[in-house]
């Protein structure tokens, strides 16, 4: 599966497309449905299992990987603490089983910019006669081209108003990529700017509204069952930098040395440091995955945090090393490394950052 979603990647990274036919490989490999949980007919992954199946996507394609990973995380989420709709959810399971279903969040604002730095959505829910209507536009909605299921984050226009999750079919009309994904990395991610234009949907199409406060911000200690897996995912991207290297490393035969450059203490030295790295970052990613499936109570939100932290900070680093000793073949177009040290940029990006992740391992240290 790795190796045929590895096949069309380049083609993907160049035209930018929405990556369907990865997307179908992955399904056929039983990976997009792996979280859906043991009462609703799935096999009920949890967070190890999620991160190694993103881990092995990660190092076909990332931005594949990223498309899976939020209906993943969708599907982990319903399984623990069932909040869709009976009888609604029960429909998006069955048609998962016959064909790639994709969801994702829409979050992100213009204005608000991450949630995950506080602020609440602009994006207003109006009530009508038959349900809501959705009106704004959301940035950075990871496979938007191809989602099922928009979850818009959005406030009510109750003379109270509250925030919620709207479900919004993917096909609904009044729903426009207003802002094409053009990025250094994980280019065929789709993440484009979404308008909703009077979208509308059911009234019980709604999903964990309350109280227009603080309440409604996003929690970014609560999110072990996602930065883990995330982390792992760009683990994989370093992964697959790491191949290229050996490979490049055993092929390359400079006619002043005679003997593949491997064999050189220069990238023998090297290939170690970048080992250190990736293993290192993979036992605190899969150890910690491993113990919040075994409800570990002594293993932390702050834990999990600092282990993205630092996953992101080997992946990134691993890359450049390779990079670096490679040289002029290391960023040349059409070159996998190439495309892998563009992608590994992306990792630090995602929400939350270092800075906010840091902030909250921080606050918990001086106050424990």
């Amino acid at each position: 599966m790795t190796a045929r979603i590895a096949e069309l990647a380049a083609d993907y990274d160049r035209s930018g497309a929405f990556p369907a036919d990865s997307l179908r490989i992955a399904h056929e490999a039983g990976l997009l449905t792996a979280t859906i949980g043991e009462q609703y007919g799935g096999r009920g992954a949890r967070v190890e299992e999620s991160a190694r199946i993103l881990h092995r996507i990660g190092q076909g394609d990332p931005s594949v990987a990223l498309i899976a990973a939020m209906t993943l995380n969708t599907h982990a989420r319903q399984a623990v603490q069932p909040h869709w709709p009976g009888e609604l959810y029960a429909r998006v399971v069955k048609e998962s089983f016959e064909r790639p279903v994709l969801v994702n969040h829409a979050r992100v604002e213009p204005e608000l910019g991450s949630p995950a730095r506080g602020g609440l959505p602009s994006t207003l829910a109006r009530r009508t006669p038959e349900g809501w209507s959705l009106s704004g536009t959301k940035r950075f909605v990871t496979g938007a081209e191809g989602l099922d299921w928009f979850l818009v984050w959005a406030t009510t226009d109750e003379p109270e108003p509250r925030v919620g999750t709207f479900l919004v079919p993917g096909g609904s009309p009044g729903i426009e990529i207003a802002g094409r994904w053009d990025q250094l990395g994980l280019r065929a991610s789709g993440s484009h700017d979404v308008t909703f234009q009077d979208v509308e949907i059911p009234y019980e199409h709604v999903i964990g509204i309350g109280p227009y406060g603080a309440s409604a911000e996003q929690d970014n200690r609560a999110g072990a069952a996602l930065h883990l897996p995330l982390a792992a995912l760009y683990l994989g991207v370093a992964r697959a930098a790491q191949s290229f290297f050996h490979t490049f490393a055993h092929s390359r035969v400079p006619a002043n040395l005679g003997h593949p450059v491997a064999r050189t203490e220069r990238f023998r030295r090297t290939a170690g440091e970048i080992e250190v790295l990736l293993a290192a970052a993979e036992q605190l990613v899969f150890d910690g995955a491993a113990r919040v499936d075994a409800g570990d109570s002594s293993y932390t939100p702050e834990q999990a945090l600092g282990a993205r932290v630092l996953a992101d900070r080997h992946g990134v680093r691993a890359v450049e090393l390779a990079v670096r000793l490679l040289g002029n073949p290391g960023l040349a177009r059409g070159n996998p490394l190439e495309r892998h040290f563009r992608d590994i940029q992306c990792a630090p990006v995602h929400a939350p950052q270092e800075d906010i992740a840091l902030l909250a391992i921080g606050t918990k240290a001086l106050n424990p």
